[in-house]
Parts: C-alpha cells; sequence; structure tokens
C-alpha cells in the first residue's frame, strides 16, 4: 500500500527539486515506532531542506519536516501503544533523518512524547517546534527569575513561529508583551496575541556605540540575533535575561561585554534540538496550561503537502506570519 510524501531530489549537478511522490512502508527507515502523521508544520530549517539543504541534509532523497503529531500504528517500545497520539520535535529528524512530511514514519522511541490531555494533534503542530522553543524560552526566563512585576518583556520576531507564541504565552502569564516587528501589518494580529507595546525593527536593529542605554526590558525572547541582539543586551534592566533562539538577522553578535559586567545581564542559549525526555514532556505540558488554544488556533495557516515547495521558499524570505499547518492527508 502506497502514501504520499514530499520527496526532495538533487541532479548530477547538484541542483534539487521537491514533489509529492508515492512510497510504500518498506521505504521507511528503521525504527522502533510507526507513526500514522496527521499533521508537521514549516519551520526555517524545513525551508532549508526543502531548497538547497543548507548543509542540514545528508542523503537524498529526502523527506523534510522537523516535526509531526500523529497515532501510533505499531511499536516494539513498551512505552507506546497503538492509538497514542504523539508528537516529535528535534533530533534531527526531518534532516538527517526522513521527516514529517509524510503520511507515515518510523522513528526511534526515544524521540517520541506522549501528547498532553487537552492538545490535538491539529495544535500540537500548531506549536511544533517553534512554539516548543517558546516555551522552553519563557522556562529559562522564569528561572533565572522574571516575573510579571519587573516590567515589560520583549519579544523580537513577533509574528514569526516563535515570536506568536511567546506573546501568547508571556501575555497569558501576565507579562506586559513588547513585540518587535519589521511587517506594520502584523500589528493587528500581535495585539490579538496580547503584545500591549509594538516596536518598529527599524527603531532596534542597528548597533549604537554606546554599550549601555537606559534600562528598559526586563526579559525578552530574541529570535532574530545578529545586531538586534547586540543592541537589546544594551537595553536589558539589571540583572535581566535575554533567550536567545534564532539567527534570522545572522549568526554573528557585534556586541561588548559590558553589560554583563556591569548590569549581570544574562544571556541564554535555548537549544530545542537534543533536550532530554523529562525536559520535553515538562515543556510540552506546561504548554498545555499556559498558552490559550484560542489564541493559538487563531495562529494557524493551512497548508497541504503540494503548498510546501513555496511555503519552503516564503519562510527563508521572512514572508510567513504565525504557524503554518500542515495536513499531510489533503
Amino acid at each position: 500500500m502506497t502514501f504520499n510524501a514530499l520527496m526532495v531530489e538533487k541532479d548530477e549537478d547538484g541542483k534539487t527539486s521537491a514533489s509529492v511522490q508515492k512510497i510504500t512502508e518498506d521505504k521507511l527507515p528503521e525504527g522502533d515506532v510507526t507513526v500514522a502523521v496527521e499533521y508537521s508544520t514549516v519551520n526555517y530549517k524545513d525551508g532549508l531542506c526543502i531548497g538547497p539543504g543548507g548543509g542540514l541534509v545528508r542523503n537524498y532523497p529526502h523527506i523534510p519536516g522537523i516535526d509531526m503529531a500523529g497515532v501510533v500504528e505499531s511499536s516494539s517500545d513498551s512505552r507506546y501503544n497503538a492509538g497514542d497520539k504523539v508528537v516529535l520535535t528535534g533530533w534531527r529528524y526531518g534532516e538527517m533523518h526522513w521527516g514529517g512530511y509524510s503520511q507515515k514514519t518510523r522513528v526511534n522511541a526515544d524521540w517520541l512524547v506522549t501528547l498532553p490531555e487537552g492538545i490535538t494533534t491539529q495544535q500540537a503542530m500548531a506549536v511544533g517546534t517553534a512554539g516548543f522553543t517558546a516555551m522552553l524560552s519563557v522556562m529559562a526566563l522564569e528561572e533565572h527569575g522574571l516575573n510579571p512585576d519587573q516590567g515589560p518583556v520583549l519579544v523580537t520576531g513577533a509574528a514569526g513561529g516563535v515570536g506568536s507564541v511567546a506573546t501568547a504565552i508571556l501575555a497569558n502569564l501576565g507579562y506586559e508583551v513588547a513585540g518587535v516587528t519589521g511587517r506594520p501589518e502584523t500589528t493587528d494580529y500581535l495585539t490579538s496575541l496580547g503584545a500591549t507595546q509594538i516596536v518598529a525593527r527599524e527603531e532596534i536593529n542597528e548597533t549604537v556605540k554606546r554599550p549601555l542605554e537606559a534600562e528598559t526590558w526586563a526579559g525578552c525572547v530574541d529570535a532574530v540575533g545578529g545586531d538586534m541582539l547586540a543592541r537589546v543586551l544594551g537595553q536589558m534592566k539589571y540583572g535581566a535575561s535575554v533567550a536567545a533562539v534564532g539567527l534570522a538577522g545572522g549568526a554573528g553578535l557585534p556586541a561588548t561585554v559590558i553589560p554583563f559586567l556591569l548590569r549581570g545581564v544574562n544571556l541564554l542559549g535555548i537549544d530545542s534540538v537534543m533536550r532530554p525526555y523529562e525536559n520535553r514532556l515538562a515543556a510540552w505540558k506546561r504548554v498545555a496550561t499556559d498558552l490559550p488554544m484560542a489564541k493559538l488556533d487563531q495562529m494557524i495557516v493551512p497548508a497541504t503537502l503540494s503548498d510546501l515547495p513555496k511555503l519552503g521558499g516564503d519562510i527563508l524570505k521572512g514572508q510567513i506570519q504565525g504557524r503554518v499547518v500542515v495536513d499531510v492527508n489533503k
């Protein structure tokens, strides 16, 4: 029996192309658990893997999709039974291993998490890697002392995947949220998620000569990096923390150590790929309680497998708002 998958192939000249193809289950890689995939989503890494690979894809042909949610069909691992609803993010899935842009997948049982009660597979992929990373960021900021009484929290790249979920979570927890965006048309969207202040990207995306500016932000979830992160570090309040989750603005950091030495600012690196199981489970449980599902639902942009080649290019250009949820069975 065949099923559909988005297959990326590379020709003799090194050029890649992506198309929906029919494959059989015997073509799937080895693994402990076979899952009937229901939904996936679109992340920056997916855009790279659908296109030229960005150094992430090791072997072709390849099925991208760095996350998925679905129902267990069969399992040789006692932790999972047929019918269990599961989610997978990270572990180089969709990069080194065939991923979630497929109606079936076979994976290592250690990569899976059983979905908490109250989250559907569609909602799990509205969260996806981006939302999971946002939750990890909020948890890290809290662990370093952040609370709603300390002042506004900045979210850069606020209309993107990580930023949208971070904004909704923080607002729901009682924080005053300032969202940075370079797209004025997203103002109403960000306000609906709970942002109380909109910061134009051009106001904050250039470094300045002064290593310290006015103490403005009690915390920050930064999905941009580069010059913007360097600028934000000099605007943090004493002892505040920045959770660094992305590099849309570049991998370089043209900053000084002054904010760290004179204000005790903390720069927290957030990795969502290799997180151990217990930490993943804790984060998904927090998602279930701290992310308003009504706000999550309004972030959803529906898509199908055949939409993915275009969407992969769109996300690399910064043209995606909210959370694209891919119904792999349409």
